[in-house]
């Protein structure tokens, strides 16, 4: 039985605060060689930021993608805020309560109930030598979700079938399945729970490209069926443009740009965006432009000054090498760009350069 209360509505609709807020949230990570090779080496500490002042919020029933290429930190803001790492700066707030200000266990068991992740490898995130009813059926145990063993097997046969399986399959080990199915059944062990809020740590990316769009269509009926509300880490903007109400754009450690879905498709300001949305393919051949941007991205344990993206950026100036952008609202979107903030850099306008719904 489901003993989740009904999602409230959203914050801006009735002044509530938001489901999550990150608050200038950073992590570091100490990549140095032993002591003695730095002593012998004469070398200094390495310091990698991978995630260096992010802030986000996000409203019930609504689904946050951030997006970026490989590297940028999308993925440690996802693990930070589900505890898998500790913060080095910064705050994550769940239904407004600080969760480093939590030390009870008993009660951070039952605020980290409310939340799940799905991981990006179906083939790595179950244990193969359990069935699939013991996988799905752990967090219930854990949580003590399930008055009996009979009930907890009535909840498994029922996220089974919400998630498109066959309520016998709870006999099988995750090795009879293909990868979309193994996937099917993480999304029924994150259900378990009865969380409010699933992080999707790129769930489709190891999949066909025909069983990503069954995966992201279930995604989408499973969060208007329960109100659940989604943090969504993926590089594909073509699968964000599916499923997401915003999109924020990450790039080396910090938000480059963050808007709602549309706004972001069909008037994309930062430069970066405009490179990301370039690289989808333009099936209906609308002509739109293209911004050509060269080079890779900076090596993170030394990354650029100023502007982290000016060396790749065709109207990077001087300002932009030496000062960082803050992020500042701009026309319905919020950007990191002097160019766009002080007029030197053109806005495009892609009328229906990709279909969001």
């Amino acid at each position: 039985m489901d003993n989740r209360p009904s999602p409230r509505p959203s914050p801006e609709g009735e002044g509530e605060h938001p489901l999550i807020e990150v608050r200038d949230l950073a992590r570091y990570f100490d990549v140095s060689p032993p002591l003695l090779n730095r002593m012998i080496e004469r070398t200094p500490r390495q310091i990698l930021k991978a995630v260096d002042g992010v802030s986000f919020s996000i409203a019930r029933g609504e689904t946050l993608s951030l997006v970026g290429e490989s590297g940028c930190g999308k993925s440690t803001v996802a693990r930070v805020i589900c505890g898998l790492y500790e913060p080095t700066r910064g705050s994550v707030l769940f239904d407004g309560r600080d969760l480093a200000s939590i030390r009870d266990r008993g009660e951070m068991l039952r605020v980290r109930r409310r939340f799940q992740m799905i991981f990006q490898d179906p083939y790595a995130s179950l244990n193969p030598r359990w069935r699939v009813e013991r996988i799905v059926a752990e967090p219930m145990r854990s949580h003590g979700l399930a008055r009996s063993k009979r009930e907890m097997r009535e909840r498994v046969k029922k996220l089974l079938a919400d998630v498109g399986l066959s309520p016998s399959d709870a006999e099988k080990y995750p090795h009879e399945f293909s990868g979309g199915q193994r996937q099917r059944i993480s999304i029924a062990r994150a259900l378990s729970s009865n969380p409010e809020f699933l992080v999707l740590d790129e769930p489709t990316s190891a999949l066909d490209v025909s069983v990503q769009a069954q995966i992201l269509n279930l995604m989408k009926d499973l969060q208007r069926e329960h109100g659940l509300t989604f943090l969504f880490i993926s590089h594909n903007l073509a699968v964000v443009s599916h499923i997401s109400t915003r999109v924020g754009v990450m790039y080396l450690g910090r938000i480059a740009e963050i808007a709602p879905t549309r706004v972001l498709f069909e008037r994309p300001l930062h430069p970066y965006t405009r490179m990301l949305e370039s690289a989808i393919p333009d099936i209906s051949m609308s002509g739109k432009a293209r911004t050509p941007v060269a080079g890779e991205v900076p090596n993170p344990l030394d990354p650029p000054s100023g502007c982290t993206f000016h060396p790749r950026c065709p109207f990077a100036r001087d300002k932009c090498r030496i000062e960082p952008p803050p992020l500042l609202p701009h026309e319905g979107a919020s950007v990191a760009c002097h160019g766009i903030h002080e007029g030197w850099v053109p806005i495009q306008v892609h009328r229906g350069a990709l279909a969001t719904s």
